[in-house]
């Protein structure tokens, strides 16, 4: 196979053997036979006179000529993907399919109503939503993209800033019952649940006129998921710094208290990550912006000036 065409195809499928994660996967999604698939993957090879993949019984995993390919692979795929799209009188709809890995909590509860509208635009596409808060391992995952709250971009990825995500302090009403709050200091004696990923003996606090103070603190409770944390503060059990869009809804509904309202934790940076190279597909590109136009509203309502 020596064609322009026949190599993109043989690329093609080293791409899609990779994200399906077995030849017979890869078969199926191809609408072809898995002899098919593998006669591609052995031509690929010898044409690279290395193997690319090692395969067992159960998995595949990449060599690593076999990694170097693949990026080089999906980035001539994207330009060519490209190329075809400015022939077209008109751009192509996104259509295939997109594997985004997202943190648990930001994933399910604030980023789904922008993933369905871009979804309901985009009849063609299809997305694999994968929560994970985990730093995103994009070769071996098989990852077109990943949204990170917090922390910062490894390795060759781009990063495009989305939003930032204020964090508020809250407890419950029966916790501060008889209690007078006015300074940081004051919640030092006070149970605390820490989100381990962010914080644990030691938060820094910024009030809204830009003074800073760190404080110290004991927790009763340290867990790494948002929802746990947000719990166990509803129920009594300490006070919290959570990201003011997940305890919006219970301060006003009176199951947490807003406290020290002038005084709150730094921002979190919201990121879009995807590897460098290859140069953003369609699909991506098409998820990005949507991505993007989702979060142009403020993710917590300015209330610094709160009595």
């Amino acid at each position: 196979m020596s064609t322009t065409v026949d190599r993109l195809q043989l690329m093609q499928t080293f791409i899609r053997i990779v994200e399906a994660g077995s030849l017979s996967a890869a078969a199926r999604q191809l609408g072809t036979t898995q002899p098919t698939v593998s006669r591609r993957l052995q031509a690929l090879e010898q044409q690279f006179g290395q193997p690319l993949i090692q395969r067992s019984t159960h998995a595949l995993r990449l060599t690593e000529t076999g990694e170097r390919a693949l990026a080089r692979a999906k980035a001539l795929a994207a330009d060519w993907e490209e190329f075809e799209q400015s022939l077209r009188a008109e751009p192509a709809r996104p259509e295939g399919l997109l594997r985004v890995q997202v943190p648990h909590a930001f994933g399910q509860e604030h980023l789904i109503a922008p993933l369905v509208r871009a979804l309901q635009d985009a009849p063609a596409l299809r997305v694999d939503w994968l929560l994970n808060d985990a730093a995103p391992n994009f070769i071996e995952q098989g990852l077109d993209c990943a949204i990170r709250v917090g922390g910062t971009a490894e390795g060759a990825v781009v990063a495009i800033p989305l939003a930032r995500v204020p964090r508020v302090l809250v407890a419950s009403p029966a916790l501060l019952a008889g209690r007078r709050l006015d300074e940081p200091d004051d919640l030092a004696a006070l149970p605390w649940i820490a989100i381990s990923t962010f914080y644990r003996q030691e938060l820094q606090l910024e009030r809204d006129d830009g003074v800073r103070q760190r404080l110290g603190i004991r927790p009763v409770l340290a867990t790494d998921s948002l929802y746990a944390t947000r719990e166990a503060a509803r129920l009594g059990l300490g006070v919290a710094l959570l990201s003011g869009w997940a305890v919006q809804q219970d301060i006003a509904e009176g199951r947490l208290v807003h406290v020290l309202p002038r005084w709150r934790g730094p921002a979190l940076p919201v990121h879009l990550l995807y590897p460098n190279p290859p140069a953003p597909t369609a699909r991506l590109r098409y998820f990005i912006e949507a991505m993007r136009r989702s979060m142009s509203e403020p993710l917590w309502p300015d209330l610094s000036s709160a009595p």
